[in-house]
């Protein structure tokens, strides 16, 4: 487990509670139900699973296995929902805008707060999010077709296997952004920064190579449009663990829904690396 120490921001600094990213936990935390790509932009957002005690120690190598879909950017102590380091009146069970239910491998529940399902044996584990980095693609004057479509990010399952952990095993998940090459190009220099956040993509053009048969079927999230000039790029995706739920089938986890995240009081400059 992650010491108190350890969850600090990079900079050791706890944030401020006057901060966009805190006021867009209390929209959440208040009922209200949306994909968070483009809010509280500055913020890091995470993907979020929660897993029994008795699994946590897996998983936890099952991410340290797998830092490209998995980077661990904060860890609970057992049953507490919080992680201070993250955010000024972060609560877990509220703050973000839908999560998933999983019992014995199968979705059993969306609901927008897990506050009926909290247990005093969970452990939870925020992962980094390429919503992230989307902030110094747009600044360097990329597009991102899913902000401007007003879509959630396109997901897919693919064959590329992940390294196994105890019970955890399964295929990756990656999220995509369409570009012209020299964007593209322009797009891997700029991630390769952020690995906290799941950094260089994985692959790009021809789906078909990772198993992606049609690439405007996502497994999750939205299908957007790519250009007849354009090439799709694949980043890996925090939504991996979901998939790897559905073939490890633990009895009992918690994961955010696809596309809506846990935005953290952490800046997206505290992970970038120059």
């Amino acid at each position: 487990m992650l010491s108190a120490a350890q969850q600090m921001s990079p900079t050791g600094q706890r944030p401020s509670a006057d901060l966009p990213s805190r006021d867009a936990r209390l929209v959440y935390r208040s009922g209200k139900v949306g994909v968070t790509a483009g809010v509280a932009p500055g913020f890091v957002q995470g993907n979020l699973a929660i897993l029994p005690e008795k699994l946590a120690s897996s998983f936890h190598r099952f991410c340290q296995l797998n830092p490209k879909p998995c980077p661990i950017i904060g860890m609970s102590e057992v049953g507490d929902p919080r992680i201070p380091a993250l955010g000024v009146d972060l609560d877990l069970r509220t703050d973000l805008p839908r999560y998933r239910i999983w019992r014995d491998g199968k979705l059993v529940e969306e609901p927008t707060d897990i506050m009926a399902h909290w247990r005093d044996d969970l452990v939870a584990f925020v992962l980094g999010c390429s919503f992230s980095f989307e902030e110094a693609l747009i600044a360097d004057g990329l597009k991102i077709r899913h902000i401007e479509e007003k879509r959630n990010v396109p997901m897919y399952r693919t064959n590329v296997p992940c390294a196994s952990a105890g019970p955890f095993a399964g295929q990756l998940v990656v999220s995509m952004r369409p570009f012209k090459p020299a964007d593209a190009i322009r797009a891997i220099q700029i991630t390769t920064r952020f690995p906290a956040v799941h950094g260089a993509p994985v692959h790009f053009d021809k789906p078909e190579m990772i198993g992606i048969k049609d690439i405007s079927k996502p497994d999750y999230g939205d299908a957007v449009s790519i250009q007849p000039d354009e090439v799709p790029v694949f980043w890996a995706c925090g939504v991996t663990p979901q998939s790897v739920i559905l073939q490890s089938r633990p009895d009992f986890a918690i994961t955010h829904a696809p596309g809506h995240m846990l935005v953290t009081d952490v800046r997206n400059s505290e992970f970038s690396i120059q």
